[in-house]
């Protein structure tokens, strides 16, 4: 045998070994997900609800609920392929969805719920599944594949999350906020003052905050392109970047809503009826369930008096604690780090936006906010820690991390009261407690960075005889 073909033999049976351990870690990942989705395709048939997995596929013909979504689910894919190849699937999408709606327009089918666009995104991304199985072979094979994993995880996500929230309302009919209100007291009742702050800007602030608040996923998927830029050029994914962060949180954060269920302040303690105008419908043909404690929010703070347990209604998800939006924002800033100029002030600039939505739309009180920054900096630490193997340094992060987030949810629902009547020392220790965490993940992954090595100095030359 020649020694060239020899060595190419040797050197493809070695990619092969390494490749062997991953190949099995995705397979073994994809079952779990595709466990998970069907458990909860099963638990969302059960109590009469549309399940993820249903919901998906019936976006292949319907109007999708997020068409944004879909073409920016689509275009995470599209970092695998070269530009021709990009444009020939943009364009495909674009066409099939302008057939779309020149079909709906003949038949007289008008759009009452969803988008009238979308459908050719999800297409094009299963069709690029199809050619992935059928025209491509080795690597071009595998990377195609996850750059469609990575496209439909996205878009699986986001079903999974509105599932989890049906789910929320039905299954949690009593809600903690009187707890987690009185605990506020102890930050002094952030989302009553920027509530009153964001109302004083009018329609202005008010519009500008509910931009940001709304396009949390776009922004995501802004600082996923930049990060996957090279991609097509190096064949390969980088070994950490935003979107795993983000489906991680997007997994287990709705865990929470489950063992904490809260509705938020502008429900709980205002008149939410703007924003979710079945609820107020819902109360009115069941008055025996208690829709708000009263209508405080933002002028009056929450009384402080010993917290119970509330019914509420079956509609509102039960999604503040942890605050997700702030987990996510927070993961956005994280990685928006090491960009450019502009793309650090777009993440500084969101996170801090969020933040004020948050508050000021009376979605979350503050001690939602510093749970979900924990919760968000114990994920991605997590995550690093996976991708580097885990050390003694990795896992006292994590342990940290989760330490504090167990302690703050059992301070919320054991301690409230004490919070309340002791603000100034409890409230500057939950800030304190944060800023721990946020501490040991910056020293932790500052130490994970490569040092630069120092240059080498060259040698004197000898002097001459």
């Amino acid at each position: 045998m020649p020694p060239r073909m020899s060595a190419r033999i040797k050197s493809s049976s070695a990619f092969a070994e390494r490749r062997r351990p991953r190949v099995t870690a995705m397979a073994a990942a994809g079952v779990v997900v595709l466990g998970f989705l069907l458990a909860l395709e099963f638990v969302a048939r059960h109590l009469g609800l549309p399940g993820p997995l249903t919901s998906q596929v019936r976006e292949v013909i319907f109007p999708p609920k997020s068409g944004g979504l879909l073409y920016a689910s689509m275009a995470l894919m599209l970092v695998v392929l070269p530009w021709r190849q990009r444009f020939v699937a943009l364009g495909a999408a674009l066409g099939i969805d302008l057939v779309v709606f020149v079909v709906r327009w003949a038949a007289d089918v008008e759009v009452t719920e969803g988008h009238p666009f979308g459908n050719g995104a999800l297409l094009v991304t299963l069709g690029c599944a199809v050619v992935a199985v059928t025209r491509r072979t080795g690597r071009e094979r595998v990377l195609l594949l996850k750059g469609v994993g990575l496209a439909l995880l996205l878009m699986a996500g986001r079903k999974t999350g509105d599932t989890w929230l049906l789910i929320t309302s039905k299954t949690r009919p009593m809600v903690l906020d009187q707890y987690v209100a009185t605990a506020d007291h102890a930050l002094g009742n952030p989302s009553w003052l920027v509530g009153r702050m964001v109302t004083a800007t009018g329609p202005i602030g008010f519009n500008v905050l509910d931009f940001v608040y709304g396009q949390l996923p776009v922004a995501a998927v802004v600082v996923a392109l930049y990060q996957l830029r090279n991609v097509a050029a190096e064949r390969r994914f980088p070994t950490h970047y935003l979107v795993r962060t983000f489906l991680a949180i997007g997994v287990l954060g709705p865990a929470f809503y489950m063992i904490f269920p809260v509705v938020g302040p502008v429900f709980a303690y205002g008149n939410g009826s703007e924003h979710w105008v079945d609820v107020s419908l819902w109360a009115q043909s069941h008055p025996s369930v208690q829709w708000a404690v009263a209508d405080l929010w933002p002028n009056t703070p929450s009384p402080v008096g010993v917290p119970r347990h509330m019914p509420f209604d079956g509609v509102t998800p039960r999604n503040c604690m942890p605050s997700l939006h702030t987990a996510w924002a927070v993961a956005i800033f994280i990685h928006t780090r090491k960009g450019p100029r502009a793309l650090r002030f777009a993440g500084a600039f969101w996170l801090i936006a969020t933040l004020a939505a948050t508050l000021g739309f009376g979605y979350h009180y503050g001690a939602d906010l510093i749970a979900g920054v924990v919760f968000t900096l114990t994920i991605e630490g997590a995550l690093r820690a996976y991708d580097r193997g885990w050390d003694r340094s990795g896992v006292r992060l994590v342990v940290h991390g989760a330490t504090v987030f167990t302690a703050l949810l059992v301070s919320y629902r054991f301690l409230p009261l004490e919070m309340a009547r002791h603000a100034w020392f409890y409230g500057p220790l939950l800030v304190l407690a944060m800023v721990s965490v946020v501490y040991a993940y910056v020293r932790t992954t500052a130490d994970w960075e490569p040092s630069a090595a120092p240059a080498r100095q060259p040698e004197p030359l000898p002097e001459p005889a």
